[in-house]
């Protein structure tokens, strides 16, 4: 992990993605600090384009934000256990939160089994789990907002 502090700055964002045999298809998402929320989505699975959404987040929502990452305990965490990317794929983690700035690097976690056989089960398993609440959260947010047919 990379660490450094800096202050006046916000901001989260994930990438997972890989390069094969449909070119690089990936997955990302963007928390900047002005509440705009940046998704993409590339899958060139049977000739799909890339979906690109953005849209605008109130102040609680980043503090909810705030909240998930902060009961996840991931600021006290390090990758260097974990298992390098490699061809089968990358996620990177950054996180810029009361004054700390921090960066994950590992390769993509299948399931359970390639987080409990790692070198670095208890940290990795904190990613694991920060990283699908933090998918569930951004999927529910663009989801409500790009929603055709309001309730």
């Amino acid at each position: 992990a990379v660490v450094s502090t800096q202050s006046g700055h916000y901001g989260r964002g994930y990438y997972v993605g890989h390069k094969g045999k449909f070119g690089h298809e990936f997955l990302e998402f963007e928390f900047r600090p002005d509440g705009k929320l940046r998704y993409a989505n590339n899958s060139n699975y049977k000739n799909d384009t890339m979906i690109r959404k953005e849209c605008n987040v109130s102040v609680p929502v980043l503090k909810e934000l705030a909240r998930i990452i902060e009961e996840a305990e991931i600021m006290y965490e390090d990758d260097k256990m974990w298992p390098a990317p490699d061809r089968i794929g990358r996620q990177e983690l950054e996180i810029v939160h009361k004054n700390q700035h921090i960066c994950f690097n590992t390769s993509k976690i299948g399931s359970l089994v390639d987080v409990n056989s790692s070198k670095d089960p208890d940290g990795l398993r904190a990613f694991y789990y920060l990283v699908q609440d933090l998918k569930c959260f951004v999927f529910s947010l663009i989801g409500l907002h790009f929603k055709i047919k309001p309730i």
